[in-house]
């Protein structure tokens, strides 16, 4: 229930509870979103691409090569990479695909999918796909864009992945930290009036939220082509075409002026707050 003043909020295992804001970080597949602003298919748009993230058994970890496990080693075949020792996961997959209609609860199934979508892979793969009944963690997920033209709507707000995600891009932990920040920021310089803080989130995050609009990670880590592949392996070999890459990246990833919000600084001292 919302109204003028507050937002009532029921829970699945709790009793409801009135709010006078409620942020939405629960990220891309937010529900906090689907029931403020809409179905999930009005703001995330598949790229062509999904990825799983494998824990290892000690059996697995145990048999890899030390080099291995501290550098990690990246197969690719057109359409399809896995890592091994990686710094995300113990092995990381990135497949290109059609749209796939699964059951996000059931592990099984998602293993089983993944199986399916490298069946005939070479390299090590298929000792890795043999031990996917016995991995302890285990994630799938598509390779998604969330694309809002605003964060807020009355008095609820979204920010990090919720509201400018970009699976895999590079950008997810920077942005969430940002809009965390001017979000608070611009709620403390209004004192508190989110009806002007949250314009103003809006204005700042959605210029700076234009770096997750762009990047898409899936034909980068998983070319659909081997010319593409050779491109691709080119640019980590060239000196000079990584720089380039990076220094674009990092143009991306500082372009914005975080204002200073002194009145954010003094909330945080001691004897600055309310107490009812």
């Amino acid at each position: 229930m919302r109204s003028a003043h507050c937002v009532e909020v029921t829970f699945e295992k709790s009793h409801a509870r009135r709010f006078d804001l409620v942020f939405g970080a629960d990220g891309i597949h937010s529900a906090v979103r689907k029931h403020r602003f809409g179905p999930e298919q009005d703001f995330v748009r598949f790229l062509g691409y999904y990825y799983a993230v494998v824990g290892t058994t000690d059996a697995v970890t145990a048999a890899s090569p030390d080099r291995e496990r501290a550098t990690g080693w990246m197969y690719n075949e057109p359409g399809r990479m896995a890592v091994v020792g990686g710094p995300k996961a113990p092995e990381l997959f990135v497949f290109a695909s059609d749209p796939i209609d699964y059951d996000r609860g059931d592990i099984t199934e998602q293993k089983r999918l993944l199986a399916a979508a490298y069946a005939g892979a070479g390299w090590r793969v298929p000792g890795l796909l043999a031990h996917l009944d016995d991995a302890p963690d285990f994630y799938l997920d598509s390779i998604a864009r969330v694309e809002a033209d605003t964060y807020t709507a009355g008095r609820v707000a979204l920010l990090g992945d919720v509201a400018y995600g970009n699976t895999l891009g590079g950008f997810g932990t920077g942005l969430a930290l940002v809009g965390a920040y001017v979000l608070a920021g611009e709620l403390a310089a209004a004192g508190g009036d989110h009806h002007v803080a949250f314009g103003r989130y809006n204005e700042q995050m959605h210029r700076y939220a234009k770096v997750a609009r762009k990047a898409g990670a899936g034909p980068f880590l998983a070319p659909k082509s081997p010319t593409r592949i050779r491109l691709r392996n080119w640019t980590f070999k060239s000196k000079a075409l990584f720089g380039l890459m990076m220094r674009l990246t990092d143009s991306f990833a500082t372009d914005i002026d975080l204002q200073d919000y002194p009145a954010l600084r003094s909330a945080g001292r001691p004897g600055n707050v309310d107490h009812p």
